[in-house]
């Protein structure tokens, strides 16, 4: 069952790649094999999980992770956003600091939301890089 999904989700809860491959499934049906049906199947995930370094957790609650997720309008109207790579900026502070201190980021204390969700970012990167070698 796990060895159809990428990595990240591979190394997740099951509930997380069931989400997955049912959204990259019913992607494919719509949209054919390819990138177009992996990001659809990842804007789904992100509605209900949130990326952790290497893998991806169930969030507090449920719907869209960032602004990108939050709109509306169909796929072809809408304006390209930044995403938050799987961090959850619509939590609220203390969540994100929770998982910075899961993370081990120095500094959290200190940090301002927008700074948090960079320095979550940037080691979710780096854990998922480690984690593929």
């Amino acid at each position: 069952m796990r060895a159809a999904v990428p990595s990240t989700i591979a190394r997740s809860d099951a509930k997380a790649v069931r989400t997955w491959k049912k959204a990259h499934d019913s992607a494919v049906n719509s949209y054919g094999e390819g990138q177009r049906a992996h990001r659809a199947a990842f804007a789904a995930l992100k509605h209900t999980h949130e990326k952790v370094g290497d893998h991806w957790q169930p969030k507090p609650a449920k719907g869209p992770s960032d602004d990108q997720a939050a709109q509306r309008a169909p796929a072809s109207l809408r304006r390209p956003r930044p995403t938050s790579e799987g961090v959850n900026a619509k939590a609220s502070l203390t969540h994100l600091r929770g998982v910075a201190r899961e993370l081990d980021i120095p500094g959290r204390t200190r940090m301002a939301k927008d700074e948090l969700i960079a320095a979550i970012r940037k080691a979710n990167r780096r854990a998922t890089a480690a984690a593929r070698k």
